[in-house]
């Protein structure tokens, strides 16, 4: 009998214990499901403090959801409180509560109408894009631009240096905008540029005229150090197997033309990817010394060592030979220059002859003449002008209207002219000579009598073979052939070469010439290997 009652005691004890046990795994659970929630619950406020919310947008920064905000005036929004005020139902007096059901009713849809009005308001606020909240700390700090090389591209002005935080962080956001200007698909039809097309065929683009790119807005670019990204070489597609003499760019800045010793004149579509090569021609008598397109960018004039030269025409795809010009017997055609107007080549002769040939009829209009030998030429002014330079140290500014010579001097420091060149504008021209050094000059001044140059450039040591001003007249381009790595690129508003080109640690042979596209976004290098170094200058945002 005492075993059964103890071991009923013993059962019922444990019966009690695993209720108790029961009871307080349930507590637990509740007390983690709460735990749980209030997290969820500080986690919502937490996003909702630093995102917004997205559910009640009107909320945002604001306790309780009050909609007029504290009266400190930093409230996202506020609600118009002119328009007549509808009395509350808790200010109307006892009479109120004998309303019918109907009025009522009509009552609440008064109030959610008001409510909704509120909402119409704040959500027209909030398209705004007003600022929701902003950071006192960033007007109290200064950034120095200047001494910080990845923030360099942010200055407006050379000298710039200290600016407020707001500031730098509303010229972040430009230069971001900037750099990604957005997709076609995603812009308006406002904002597409009329005649842009990437699907044009290879021979629709090789026929175009049509300019596809905006020009650049004319920002300004900083000296020091230029901002520049390596792409695959331009002629990838088809690299050639002797030296490169030239390379330019079509004014539609996708159609690149390179010509070399091979005797090939090829053509390639530049995007800065595949670089598809679209054409090119073999011409067996003629290793090419130089080929350049006319600016209008209906012809291409090709030359080599012989008394006879090419027109090649781009829309009919056809080649006509054109020589011996007559009552001239020049041995050698093989170097010359286009005006700007696209109505007259210049041909370097022998003796000091320059020889004046039409672009139309391909016909001798006219000879200047010079005291020593020439050596390099140069157009100006639109094609109204042009300057030479040669074996007796001067420069010549000849009147192609009166066909007579309206000033010589003698270029500074120099015996022998190897190169000229003059800035878009007409403003500058550049001399560069067979000792390495390139005199710039204010050709106003110039022709004024003045003749110090305003900048004399000594970075190369050997002969100035090639010269060239890019679109806006901001860099020029220096070339010696007979050394390796031996380019500059000259900062022209500061009269400074950017100390990072050529770029270090990277040999780019022997150059030979060079080309910027018409907005100066790619610039395009020919060396001594027949490759064409592709490069992407990334303060211009236009090809």
């Amino acid at each position: 009998m005492s075993t059964t009652l103890s071991q009923n005691a013993l059962t019922s004890k444990a019966r009690r214990e695993g209720t108790d046990d029961d009871a307080r795994a349930k507590r637990r659970k509740m007390e983690e499901e709460k735990q749980r929630e209030s997290e969820q619950v500080e986690m919502k406020k937490l996003e909702n403090l630093l995102f917004g919310s997205l559910y009640n947008p009107v909320s945002f920064g604001e306790k309780g959801g009050d909609l007029e905000g504290s009266d400190d005036g930093s409230a996202l929004f506020h609600v118009d409180r002119s328009a007549p005020r509808q009395t509350p139902d808790y200010e109307d007096d006892d009479d109120d509560e004998e309303q019918s059901d109907d009025e009522r009713v009509q009552s609440d849809d008064d109030d959610d109408e008001e409510v909704s009005e509120d909402e119409r308001v704040v959500s027209e606020v909030v398209k705004k894009g007003e600022a929701a909240w902003e950071d006192e700390e960033e007007k109290e700090m200064s950034i120095d631009i200047a001494t910080v090389n990845r923030l360099r591209k942010l200055r407006k002005e050379e000298n710039e240096g200290l600016i407020s935080g707001s500031e730098y962080i509303s010229r972040l956001r430009a230069h971001h905008a900037k750099l990604n200007p957005g997709t076609e698909w995603a812009r308006t039809d406002s904002q597409i540029i009329d005649g842009d097309s990437s699907d044009e065929d290879d021979d629709d683009v090789l026929r175009t005229n049509e300019d596809l790119v905006v020009k650049s807005g004319g920002s300004k670019l900083c000296s020091g150090l230029l901002e520049y990204t390596q792409l695959a070489d331009a002629n990838i597609a088809d690299p050639s197997n002797a030296p490169i003499n030239s390379v330019q760019f079509h004014q539609n800045a996708q159609l690149l033309l390179t010509a070399g010793l091979d005797r090939r004149l090829r053509f390639f579509q530049i995007d800065g990817k595949r670089n598809t090569k679209i054409q090119s021609i073999f011409l067996e008598d003629c290793p090419i010394t130089k080929a350049a397109f006319l600016p209008n960018g209906s012809q291409v004039i090709v030359s080599g060592r012989r008394k006879y030269f090419y027109s090649f025409d781009l829309e009919h795809a056809k080649f006509d030979k054109i020589g011996p010009l007559v009552g001239r017997e020049e041995k050698s055609l093989e170097r010359f220059e286009v005006s700007q107007d696209s109505k007259t080549i210049a041909f370097i002769g022998n003796e000091g002859y320059i020889l004046l040939v039409s672009t139309k009829t391909k016909e001798l209009t006219g000879t200047l003449k010079m005291n020593g030998s020439v050596r390099s030429l140069a157009f100006s002014d639109d094609g109204k002008q042009l300057l030479s330079s040669g074996g007796d140290g001067q420069v010549y500014v000849w009147d192609l209207r009166t066909m007579k010579c309206l000033y010589k001097g003698v270029d500074e420091g120099s015996t022998c002219g190897t190169s000229l060149c003059s800035s878009p504008s007409g403003a500058l021209f550049a001399s560069g000579t067979d000792r390495g050094i390139v005199n710039i000059y204010k050709k106003a001044e110039f022709l004024g009598g003045k003749r110090k140059p305003i900048k004399t450039v000594e970075n190369l040591t050997s002969m100035i073979d090639f010269m060239k001003f890019n679109h806006d007249g901001q860099i020029l381009a220096i070339i010696s052939k007979m050394n390796k790595n031996s380019v500059k690129l000259v900062h022209v508003p500061s009269l400074t070469v950017f100390s990072n080109w050529p770029p270090p640690k990277k040999t780019m042979d022997h150059p030979c010439c060079l080309d910027f596209s018409p907005g100066s976004g790619f610039m395009a290098m020919g060396n001594a290997k027949g490759k064409v170094l592709l490069y992407k200058l990334n303060h211009y945002m236009n090809a």
